[in-house]
């Protein structure tokens, strides 16, 4: 809980056109418009309320546009995740649901938990974009190489051909693109070189991770394990002792770790005997899979943060030189 931190909540519901806000404690509702303009009018709607938090829904990049312009004006804005506001609301006993009730749910939600504010690196979200329209790019490669397959028609079967060489094109400048703007950033070239070193990543993982999973290296294994979904939850109740399995998490990421994780379980020296260790004996080799997935994102994870350190090190060195 976290009630002392701010005096005023703001809880905005985005849609493609209208922000609807309410304000805690003193129950004030607005609606603007999703624009520049609207962006403008709330802002100074908030004047008088400088030290409220504000928190919005992640809501498929239509709150881009205002969490960019809150926290270029220097306000604490959190981005939070639809799925956890919701169940907010239902364990409250909310079963309604509007913009209006979910703009004073996601207020209610800010006054209730302690959240991160959003960060804007403008480097790191153009790689993303990039990482996610890649990702778009070879799925919808495999959707055509998958229903080419069962095409008889010859001339159907040429559109397919060209349809999957101009995605072949397509995920190869993507790819280069990503190179590029990895390697024309010595702060990312940096972070990539020390993904690299762990057998098994590539310039795809190294690319996801990176544009997904910025945390890395500054938090425990424990956290980064369960922020990635690689983290096995209890299920146990008196005498009963249940299965214990993986939830949530940022699945795109996991995705990505799961071929290279297939590539250190061959060749890595710290991944192999692990995952032999834990496959040995057992006839399922899932639970052994994802134990060498966490094992290979805590290797990751920790050369990063070693990575972290000595750049903090060589910046206080050369603060105390001056």
């Amino acid at each position: 809980m976290k009630m002392a931190l701010f005096q005023v909540f703001v809880g905005i519901d985005v849609s493609r056109d209208w922000l609807d806000v309410h304000i805690l404690p003193f129950r004030r509702r607005l609606r603007v418009a999703n624009t520049p303009a609207g962006w403008r009018e709330l802002a100074a709607g908030l004047v008088e309320h400088p030290q409220a938090g504000v928190a919005l829904e992640a809501s498929g990049g239509y709150e881009r546009g205002i969490l960019h312009h809150l926290v270029t004006a220097g306000r604490q804005a959190h981005c939070v995740d639809p799925y956890k506001v919701r169940q907010f609301a239902r364990a409250g006993g909310r079963r309604a649901k509007n913009d209006r009730i979910d703009a004073e749910t996601i207020a209610r939600y800010l006054a209730t938990f302690t959240l991160q504010p959003a960060r804007i690196d403008p480097m790191i979200e153009r790689l993303c974009e990039h990482v996610t329209y890649r990702r778009q790019l070879v799925e919808e490669r495999t959707a055509v190489a998958n229903q080419a397959r069962l095409l008889r028609d010859p001339g159907l079967r040429r559109l397919s051909r060209q349809r999957l060489a101009r995605l072949d094109t397509l995920i190869q400048r993507l790819e280069q693109s990503l190179a590029e703007q990895i390697a024309g950033d010595p702060r990312l070239a940096a972070k990539a070189a020390v993904l690299r070193t762990v057998k098994g990543v590539g310039p795809t993982l190294a690319a996801t991770l990176l544009a997904l999973l910025p945390e890395l290296g500054t938090i425990c294994r424990r956290k980064i394990a369960a922020l990635v979904g690689l983290c096995p939850y209890d299920f146990d109740s008196g005498r009963f002792a249940g299965q214990r399995h993986i939830a949530g998490g940022r699945k795109h990421v996991r995705n990505a770790l799961y071929m290279p994780t297939l590539t250190a379980m061959r060749f890595d020296p710290a991944i192999k005997p692990f995952y032999e260790r834990c496959v040995a004996g057992r006839s399922d080799k899932k639970p052994a899979v994802i134990a060498a997935m966490r094992k290979l994102l805590t290797i990751l994870n920790a050369r990063m943060r070693d990575h972290l350190a000595s750049l903090d090190l060589l910046n206080q060195n050369l603060l105390a030189a001056q």
